[in-house]
């Protein structure tokens, strides 16, 4: 099986793969940028995606409805402890 992870951030159009291809990580700018991203990863055969911290569960359920449920789709989370800094670095 194929799979992706997505990370929204500054490595925005940046895309590298390890394991001959079955894993990339993929940089994104905006959740509009990902969910682009992961409709073309579906297409192309990637069969699971994870999404970095900033995404969150509200972005997690966008990408699930931009790649129309077809394939998992999870989400990297963080203790709540922590709330504040993730703000701070991701906005």
């Amino acid at each position: 099986m194929k799979f992706a992870f997505l990370i929204m951030g500054e490595s925005a159009g940046e895309c590298a793969q390890i394991c001959g291809g079955a894993a990339r990580l993929c940089g994104v700018s905006s959740l509009a940028e990902a969910c682009d991203a992961a409709k073309r990863l579906a297409e192309e055969g990637v069969g699971c995606i994870e999404l970095c911290g900033a995404f969150g569960e509200k972005g997690a359920r966008e990408i699930i409805r931009a790649t129309e449920g077809r394939i998992p789709v999870g989400f990297v989370t963080h203790l709540p402890e922590q709330d504040a800094l993730y703000r701070r670095i991701f906005g």
